[in-house]
C-alpha cells in the first residue's frame, strides 16, 4: 500500500538511522542527486531501489519520483534522510487511513531536533509538510520561497497528528550557513504560486514583504513569542540561526535593489 521515497545527496551520516526506522515490509526508493560518499552503498545494503537524477529542486525531484521511479503502490511517503517516522505513524496508516477516499495529501507535523535535543517551543509548532501523498492525484510545485515545495491546490488535504522527528542540525554551522545563504538568495523575491496550496505561514510571509523589521520580528517570534527561551541554549541557538537567515535575505534583497539602481 505504501512506498517510502528518500531524496539523497551525501547522506551517509543520516541515512542509516532513517532507514532503520522504516519497517522492512515497505519498499524504499532512493532518488539520489549525485552522492560522492557512501550513501548509495548504505542504500544497497538495505535493498533500496536506486534512481539517479540531477537536483532540480524539491518539488521537481518529488515529481520525478512519482512519474519515473516505477512506483505502483497507491500511497507514497516522502522522507528526508535526516528524518525519522515513528512506528505509531505506520501503525496508524495501516489501520485504515489508506482507505479514506476524501484525502489526497496528508500534511504531517514535524518535531525539530537541534544537536540531537528536541526543541519543544522555539520552532513554533505545529509545522506541517505535505509528505504522505496519493500517487495518482498529487503533483508538487515550488512554493512561494522558490526553494520549498507545495502540492497543487486541486488536492484534497488532510492533517495528521503523529509527528515525525527532524534532526535538522548537528552543529555544522559553516555548512548550514553555506546552504542557507543559497536559499536566502532564492527567497529574496517571494513568488506566490497561484496553483499551489499555501500554508498560513506562507501567506503571512508574503504579506510582510521584505522589511528590515522582519529581522527583529524573527528573533522575537522564535525566542519570545513562541517561548524559545524555555528550550534553553538550544532555543537561543535556533532563534539566532534563523534571525541570521532573515538578515541574509534582507541584505541580498538590498544589494539587488542598489545594483539595479
Amino acid at each position: 500500500m505504501l512506498t517510502a521515497v528518500i531524496l539523497t545527496q551525501n547522506e551517509e551520516a543520516n541515512l542509516p538511522r532513517c532507514l532503520a526506522a522504516i519497517p522492512e515490509r515497505y519498499a524504499i526508493v532512493i532518488v539520489d542527486s549525485g552522492s560522492t560518499d557512501n550513501t548509495l552503498v548504505i542504500a544497497k545494503q538495505r535493498g533500496c531501489t536506486i534512481y539517479r537524477n540531477p537536483w532540480p529542486g524539491f518539488a521537481e525531484q518529488r515529481n520525478f519520483a512519482i512519474k519515473h521511479c516505477a512506483i505502483s503502490t497507491p500511497w507514497i511517503l516522502f522522507i528526508d534522510a535526516d528524518e525519522i517516522y515513528p512506528e505509531a505513524f505506520y501503525a496508524w496508516f495501516e489501520s485504515g487511513m489508506a482507505g479514506i477516499a476524501s484525502v489526497d495529501v496528508l500534511m504531517v507535523p514535524s518535531l525539530l531536533y537541534l544537536r540531537g535535543k528536541r526543541l519543544n517551543h522555539a520552532p513554533g509548532y505545529p509545522i506541517y509538510h505535505p509528505r504522505l501523498v496519493r500517487r495518482k492525484t498529487v503533483r508538487f510545485v515550488r512554493n512561494h520561497t522558490g526553494h520549498g515545495e507545495a502540492v497543487i491546490n486541486t488536492c484534497r488535504m488532510g492533517y495528521g497528528d503523529i509527528p515525525y522527528q527532524h534532526y535538522f542540525y548537528h552543529g555544522e554551522i559553516t555548512a548550514w550557513m553555506h546552504k542557507h545563504i543559497g536559499k536566502a538568495a532564492q527567497e529574496v523575491q517571494l513568488h506566490p504560486n497561484n496553483g499551489a496550496v499555501m500554508t498560513t505561514r506562507g501567506r503571512l510571509s508574503v504579506l510582510l514583504g521584505r522589511s528590515w523589521l522582519r529581522i527583529l520580528a524573527r528573533f522575537f517570534y522564535h525566542f519570545v513569542l513562541r517561548g524559545g527561551f524555555l528550550d534553553g541554549a538550544g532555543g537561543l541557538e535556533f532563534a539566532l540561526m534563523f534571525t541570521w537567515y532573515e538578515a541574509s535575505i534582507y541584505l541580498q534583497a538590498k544589494a539587488g535593489v542598489q545594483a539595479g539602481g
